[in-house]
């Protein structure tokens, strides 16, 4: 059964693995997935990097429509909750998941500093070492991810070989 906004019709752009796994959850959850938090995620469809929320608050703004950035913040907390987006912390940046992944396993991106690229990863037997370690010391995570800086294959070319053009 269908409740509030969740069958609402999505931006043609809106990538279908992002839609289906936000409206799945959100039916999971019984909350909704308002018109704002669709088209905040339809703004990550396009996005070649990470986005920061500011950047968000302006494409989603006009001249006759102003977004608030608490708006946004809200919008990308639900989505960071049902799992479909990921903050950043070294970037203080977002990025749309790419891969359904188990709750418990661990994530890590790798962020390319020559490029701004991020590629994402999962890896499972992290997890139990990281429970391990929280137990340890009476910790309790509530979701787990590394994040890597570095250079993508396709920037450490591009520094090895300073004369070839892309």
């Amino acid at each position: 059964m269908v409740h509030g906004d969740h069958g609402a019709a999505l931006p043609e752009a809106f990538p279908d693995k992002l839609s289906t796994s936000a409206l799945a959850q959100c039916a999971a959850t019984g909350r909704a997935l308002t018109t704002l938090r669709r088209e905040v995620l339809a703004i990550f469809a396009g996005a070649p990097r990470p986005l920061k929320a500011y950047e968000i608050v302006e494409r989603l703004s006009t001249p006759s429509r102003r977004v608030s950035p608490i708006s946004v913040y809200r919008s990308l907390d639900f989505l960071i909750e049902i799992g479909i987006v990921h903050r950043l912390a070294t970037q203080n940046a977002f990025v749309a998941r790419d891969r359904d992944r188990a709750q418990d396993e661990t994530l890590v991106f790798m962020i390319c500093q020559c490029c701004g690229d991020v590629d994402e990863a999962v890896l499972p037997g992290m997890t139990r070492s990281l429970a391990a370690t929280a137990d340890a010391h009476g910790f309790r995570s509530r979701g787990h991810s590394i994040e890597l800086q570095g250079e993508c294959e396709d920037c450490r070319s591009a520094l090895a070989n300073p004369n070839r053009r892309g």
